[in-house]
């Protein structure tokens, strides 16, 4: 019988032993709370920047079309070339009109004589007047056909009417031209001033309305800021614009509305038939933004985790009307003096505890002027914070 209890307690005694080295052991195996870089959530003002895909021409942009019909004697100019107003751009092949010039001319001499020939006689009373105001009438119609013919010589001759850069050159030397030509001859841009042209819907039109002081449009166009441009190369234009019309009348078809920016161009950097995003910097006040990093996304939803006052960590979801550059603009799901996780969002799960640590300087949400950016609208929009 005591060799029993004896059994029993040491048994009792090993399970002990065992229980408590599986508890060390699952100590030990338990790895310490993480850091991670968080933030406290403020509201600060910024600059957002409404995006629009805009058209690029020249202030002017003249097609130049022959007024008589002939063959292409001789092109003066070359595609891309920048030529001065007056300066030669084409000679038309004339042969013919200076033979219809010549017959012309005979006709006016003809009719000369025959009115020289009747006066004499009238004066002398010898023929009715009458016959001599019809010869001076033959004579002033023969003038009017010479001057004509004399006319279509110079159309021949095709200079520019602007200063601007050549366009393409369709036709060479030897091509037959007329005025009823499709295409013109070439086109030629003066791209000192460039023009944008880019189109709002009716929503994004009745926002802009109501966002800048004015009566009329052509008022609220003067009290918008000036306006910069990217390029086709992602790098923003280094002269500012200004919106300057909006069209009067809607586009029955898509319901947009066109405006034109003009920039100036003194170094020939934009191009006539270019692309580029017209910026229009709208300033917003009291808005939350939060780093692209600390975003993550789980069914199509967009997710974040928020840190609790014991440092363990809830997933929320969060609503956003665009980006800034490495920053979101949230619009819902987050309050003032919360404390989110900036970096690490797939290394955690709620009820995980954190150590919080404080973001670097450069995470902060201040993201640069020049940086794209989309939005949820069908406008793009980029936020620049103001310190």
């Amino acid at each position: 019988m005591k060799k029993r209890s004896l059994a029993g307690a040491l048994a009792a005694l090993l399970m002990i032993i065992s229980c408590g080295k599986k508890e060390d052991q699952a100590a030990q195996a338990a790895p310490p709370p993480m850091p991670f870089p968080v933030q406290a959530i403020v509201k600060q003002d910024a600059l957002v920047f409404e995006e629009y895909t805009a058209n690029l021409e020249g202030q002017q942009n003249v097609e130049i079309r022959p007024k008589v019909n002939g063959f292409i004697q001789k092109i003066y100019v070359d595609e891309g070339q920048q030529v001065r107003k007056g300066q030669l751009l084409f000679k038309l092949e004339t042969q013919t009109l200076n033979q219809d010039a010549a017959a012309a001319k005979a006709n006016v001499t003809a009719a000369q004589v025959e009115v020289d020939r009747l006066k004499p006689l009238v004066d002398r009373k010898i023929i009715s007047s009458v016959q001599l105001e019809t010869a001076k009438a033959r004579l002033a119609q023969a003038k009017a056909a010479y001057s004509g013919v004399a006319a279509n010589i110079g159309f021949g001759t095709i200079t520019s009417p602007v200063n601007g850069v050549i366009g393409s050159l369709p036709y060479k030397e030897g091509s037959l031209v007329s005025a009823t030509n499709e295409q013109p001859l070439t086109t030629v841009s003066d791209t000192k001033g460039m023009r944008a042209y880019f189109s709002m819907n009716e929503k994004q039109l009745i926002d802009f309305s109501r966002r800048f002081n004015g009566a009329t449009l052509q008022e609220k166009l003067k009290n918008a800021p000036a306006v910069s441009l990217l390029l086709v190369d992602g790098s923003e234009y280094e002269q500012k614009g200004r919106l300057q019309t909006v069209n009067g009348l809607a586009d029955e078809a898509t319901g947009t509305s066109q405006f034109r920016a003009d920039f100036p161009n003194p170094q020939a950097i934009l191009r006539s038939g270019s692309k580029g995003i017209v910026r229009i910097p709208i300033e917003q006040k009291d808005v939350i933004l939060v780093p692209q990093m600390a975003v993550f996304d789980m069914q199509g939803k967009q997710m974040i985790y928020v840190v609790n006052k014991d440092n363990t960590v809830k997933s929320k979801i969060i609503t956003t009307k665009g980006t800034a550059g490495l920053n979101y603009i949230v619009s819902e799901g987050l309050e003032v003096g919360e404390t989110i996780v900036t970096e690490g969002a797939s290394k955690l799960k709620d009820g995980m505890a954190i150590v919080p640590q404080p973001a670097k300087a450069e995470d902060a949400p201040a993201p640069k002027a020049d940086t794209l950016a989309t939005s949820k609208t069908e406008t793009k929009t980029t936020t620049v914070t103001k310190k």
